[in-house]
């Protein structure tokens, strides 16, 4: 795979994960738990860093950042909205299988051997770690609403 693809399929991920936590805390703030958004936004804010320093990567290759999830961010959305409708616990947990596959996509895009050492040092030193953070502060959120 080439290198801008791999990219522009990371960049799939970063905006699915954005329209995602968008709806999330769209949904947390109608029901006024704002405890929640807080500790969610800077999950947001980290996937919208994502997004630009994975299209700056593409613009830097010649290619065209994607501008939209596509399919993959309808599916998503389309879970994260039934997971919303059972309650906190199961859109946490949409959340964070989410962050999980992201994880995954990560350490498999690593595999490429076209892989620049920009995106290489990107993916090893910010995003990886990020997911790693994201994981976490998921399962402490569901841990503090299962006490």
């Amino acid at each position: 795979m080439h290198s801008i693809e791999t990219i522009d399929s990371l960049l799939i991920d970063e905006l699915a994960a954005t329209e995602t936590y968008s709806q999330v805390l769209k949904k947390l703030r109608e029901a006024v738990s704002l405890g929640d958004s807080e500790l969610l936004l800077p999950i947001f804010e980290a996937h919208k860093a994502a997004i630009s320093s994975l299209q700056t990567l593409i613009l830097e290759l010649g290619g065209t950042p994607v501008k939209d999830s596509g399919v993959r961010g309808s599916w998503t959305s389309l879970i994260q909205g039934g997971a919303n409708a059972f309650g906190r616990q199961a859109a946490l947990k949409v959340l964070q299988e989410g962050e999980k596959s992201g994880l995954g996509d990560y350490e498999k895009a690593l595999l490429d051997q076209k892989l620049g050492s920009n995106i290489r040092s990107l993916i090893l030193l910010k995003l990886i770690p990020a997911q790693h953070a994201h994981i976490s502060t998921l399962e402490k959120m569901m841990n503090s609403l299962a006490a």
